[in-house]
């Protein structure tokens, strides 16, 4: 009698763990019918459409999608710029930034540079720059244009100002005798005016003295153009 019993006991509990260990196997599948991201964000497009495949990783061929949809964390927007290495000098961690958008070009943002990252583009001679803003709003989304200016404390005053830099292109610079110039446009004619330059931002170089903001000069200037001589401005 003892023996008979304990073998249906036995029996019982092996049949229930079988239905528990189904029912944990079909919950399983039921959740992973269920996309869930790793963050709260926003859905910006869907990749995968119904029937194909998706792994985690490519299979190879093409045919197998590695993800399932591209969502974006509205709370960790930033910025990032290349700087050309002749100014990276003088960016700093916590230094003030002004952001404008192009799509609101009468809008300055406050920003803050965030911390550049350690490696320089050899290729462009830039370094990357991280910029997060002072607070987010609706109207900022990803993937928008923006130029930013960056700001430094006065010497004597406790808020920032702008740093004025003026560039032009590098054709419009000529040197003569040791002597750096260009052709400045006034009204019809010419006017050949001294400057001093700085780095270069690709194409460009930096005027440190002898232009100011405005001025119009003469690109790529011909070998026989000479101050006073009249031109045409188009």
């Amino acid at each position: 009698m003892v023996s008979t019993r304990l073998s249906r006991n036995r029996s019982g509990l092996t049949l229930v763990n079988v239905a528990e260990s189904q029912i944990a196997m079909q919950q399983t599948a039921i959740d992973d019918t269920v996309i869930r991201a790793p963050f709260s964000g926003v859905a910006l497009s869907k990749d995968a459409q119904p029937g194909e495949m998706v792994s985690p990783v490519s299979a190879g061929g093409g045919f197998t999608r590695t993800g399932i949809s591209t969502i974006v964390d509205m709370r960790s927007l930033e910025i990032e710029v290349d700087v050309n290495e002749s100014y990276i000098n003088r960016v700093r961690a916590g230094q003030p930034v002004t952001a404008v958008l192009d799509a609101y070009p009468d809008w300055q943002i406050p920003a803050h540079v965030i911390t550049m990252v350690p490696t320089a583009d050899r290729q462009k001679a830039t370094v990357l720059v991280r910029i997060g803003f002072k607070q987010l709003d609706p109207r900022i989304l990803p993937d928008m244009g923006v130029k930013v200016t960056f700001l430094r404390e006065a010497d004597t005053a406790a808020t920032p100002v702008a740093q004025s830099v003026t560039l032009v292109p590098q054709a419009a610079v000529k040197t003569d005798n040791g002597s750096t110039f260009v052709f400045l446009v006034n009204g019809q004619s010419v006017e050949r005016r001294a400057v001093k330059v700085g780095g270069t931002d690709g194409d460009r170089v930096e005027v440190v003295a002898g232009l100011k903001g405005g001025d119009r000069v003469v690109i790529a200037p011909p070998p026989e153009l000479a101050a006073g001589k009249l031109i045409e401005v188009k």
